[in-house]
């Protein structure tokens, strides 16, 4: 029986093995996440936020400053090889902290050393494993396989921090740790499995691309100026909106004085609007530039929703519609780059794309993390609103003065 349209990719079963086995590791990635910024708050610090951002801060900030090698290895790398390398590193990085909050000699500074760390490996990580879709699947199932690749991830993260918020209380955050390294097994295998003879395309990236050095992807974007505009807005949303672990801990233990249960459900309520637009872009075609700079707005109204939230359950179902308006955001955007990009170069494209959404949420956290200790949680959630409305401005204001008048001028 053939699958739904939304689903057409998992027809691939190259693709299924690769998207079950990356489900499983991106629940153990829910799991360090949520107790990595507990274990900050909570334990570490006198309930700081802004040690939750630096936190952020370390984590995202090494996808700006490696950029220049990157998005060149995700093109001239065997992407299998590296994701292989990455996600061996990442499991390595996880035992270590968990060890050391076991041994009960965890201070600040090796959460710190931890999250540069990793940092550093998912720099290389993020878009290898992006650009690794379009290996598996043909290039007409690569939108769809995209949106199920993410709905993956926040299918995970609807489990991940729940399971996270129990555990924490039953164990505490070492064995949590400990639990995500067992979680990188499914993935590595199926990277060993699938072999390159297996894979769609991935010789033809690296021959085109040989000659190619890594500026030639800013060269590349700079020809296509919609991109520009998308990898701004998408910098002013990320930048705070995309904060979450630094507003929803200060919320937690601030405004509803709840524990860390309370503050997984939250990040899953959040996880269940990401799956919803996930599912949505996966039954759409691609995306187009005017739906794009819309979606900004959806963005401001979700998070003015939240800041305005009286109660915890209502703040709990606005999570949802936050997480429903930044997941089609950021999934159509990136599905729009994608397709929007020759093959040859989709490896650095995405490479500056992921280093724009990360680099901004880095760059943005300290400050989310500030706002939160001096003005209160609320404050930091209506600065995200301000940042989308503003990359609504932008958008729309190319839209009718640059990119419609050409399309006009075009017959298209």
């Amino acid at each position: 029986m053939p699958l739904p349209a939304t689903f057409r990719a998992l027809s691939n079963p190259h693709y299924r093995l690769w998207v079950s086995a990356a489900f499983i590791s991106n629940i153990g990635t829910w799991l360090q996440r949520t107790a990595q910024d507990w274990l900050v708050i909570s334990e570490l610090t006198s309930q700081n936020a802004a040690a939750v951002g630096v936190v952020v801060f370390l984590q995202f900030i090494p996808q700006i400053l490696l950029l220049p090698v990157t998005g060149w290895a995700a093109d001239r790398i065997d992407r299998r090889k590296l994701l292989l390398l990455t996600q061996l590193a990442m499991a390595g990085l996880a035992f270590i902290l968990g060890s050391i909050v076991l041994l009960d000699v965890v201070q600040l500074w090796h959460v710190y050393a931890c999250a540069l760390g990793l940092g550093i490996v998912s720099a290389f990580d993020a878009p290898a494993r992006h650009a690794f879709v379009s290996d598996v699947v043909a290039e007409k199932d690569v939108p769809n396989a995209v949106s199920l690749n993410s709905m993956s991830f926040h299918s995970a993260r609807l489990i991940g921090p729940a399971i996270a918020g129990v555990l924490i209380a039953v164990w505490g955050t070492g064995w949590v740790f400990m639990l995500n390294v067992i979680t990188f097994a499914p993935l590595l295998f199926a990277l060993f499995w699938l072999g390159r003879q297996t894979l769609l395309g991935l010789n033809e990236t690296r021959t085109n691309s040989g000659k190619a050095g890594f500026l030639a992807g800013f060269r590349y974007i700079n020809q296509r100026r919609e991109i520009i505009v998308l990898l701004c807005t998408v910098a002013l949303i990320t930048s705070v909106v995309m904060n979450f672990p630094v507003y929803l801990s200060a919320m937690t233990v601030h405004v509803f004085q709840g524990h860390a249960g309370q503050y997984g459900m939250l990040i899953s309520m959040m996880a269940i609007g990401s799956i919803l637009g996930a599912l949505v872009t996966a039954s759409r075609a691609q995306p187009t530039f005017g739906f794009l700079v819309c979606l900004p707005f959806a963005v401001a109204l979700s998070a003015l929703l939240l800041a305005l939230a009286s109660s915890f359950m209502w703040f709990a179902v606005c999570m949802t519609l936050l997480g429903l308006s930044t997941q089609l955001l950021t999934i159509s955007t990136f599905t729009f780059i994608q397709l929007s990009t020759t093959k040859a170069f989709r490896g650095r494209v995405m490479a500056i794309a992921l280093a724009t959404m990360m680099g901004s949420t880095a760059l943005g956290a300290p400050l989310v993390g500030w706002v939160a200790d001096e003005f209160g949680a609320r404050w930091s959630i209506g600065l995200g609103c301000v940042s989308a409305i503003s990359a609504f401005l932008i958008g729309t204001l190319y839209w009718r003065v640059v990119y419609q008048p050409k399309r006009l001028s075009q017959g298209q």
